[in-house]
């Protein structure tokens, strides 16, 4: 699943760059926060409809630095994340993921008409539930807060600050990187915090088993 969606995703980009239509496809399918209060904004011109940017905003990036860094953290978080969920539960993750960013993006500058692309709040998910997983770190409870709890804390806080110093460090910057949606990566990161247990106890739930 994990390296089917990097295939989709790096064809979209490459059929968008060949054809030099990034800029269009960012306006007909990337995530505008404006057109959920303004269903009008683009009437008159072909769009993806407002519900479905979320995910088709992921198919669409800004240039190969973008999609680089993307598929990277894609196939290499989201194929050991796939291991433990499976391939259903990986992919309600990843659009867990995608809406859960635009959510935060949207609550954050509800009247931007910027569109926003790129697969990076999914796959902020994907890097959430991996650090769940795969985390060595031992933690203790504090007062009533369980150690799980605060795990997921510390793990939510440290992302968060890290996409906060980025933000801050490439504001005004040149490129790809001056325009890094830094609600969307939380928004994701939370979603996937959100999704890792639910997704567990669905993926090994127990089923009746059979007697003869």
């Amino acid at each position: 699943m994990t390296d089917g969606i990097a295939a989709v995703t790096f064809a979209a980009f490459l059929l968008s760059y060949l054809t030099k239509q990034v800029d269009n496809a960012a306006i007909m399918g990337g995530f505008i926060p404006a057109r959920i209060g303004d269903s009008h904004l683009l009437d008159g011109m072909w769009a993806v409809p407002a519900g479905l940017t979320p995910l088709s905003c992921t198919l669409i990036h800004a240039g190969w630095l973008h999609i680089g860094f993307n598929l990277l953290m894609l196939v290499f978080c989201g194929r050991q994340v796939e291991h433990v969920l499976g391939r259903w539960g990986t992919l309600i993750l990843y659009v867990g993921g995608a809406y859960g960013a635009t959510l935060v993006q949207w609550a954050v500058d509800p009247g931007s008409t910027s569109p926003m692309v790129g697969a990076s709040g999914a796959i902020s998910a994907i890097i959430a539930t991996y650090s769940l997983l795969y985390s060595q770190q031992n933690v203790r409870r504090i007062g009533p807060l369980s150690a799980n709890l605060v795990r997921v804390l510390w793990l939510a806080a440290g992302w968060i600050a890290i996409q906060l110093m980025i933000g801050v460090a490439t504001a005004g910057g040149i490129g790809d990187l001056g325009r890094i949606a830094v609600a969307a990566h939380i928004g994701g990161f939370l979603a996937g915090l959100a999704l890792t247990r639910p997704l567990l106890r669905w993926r090994f739930r127990k089923r009746p088993q059979a007697v003869n």
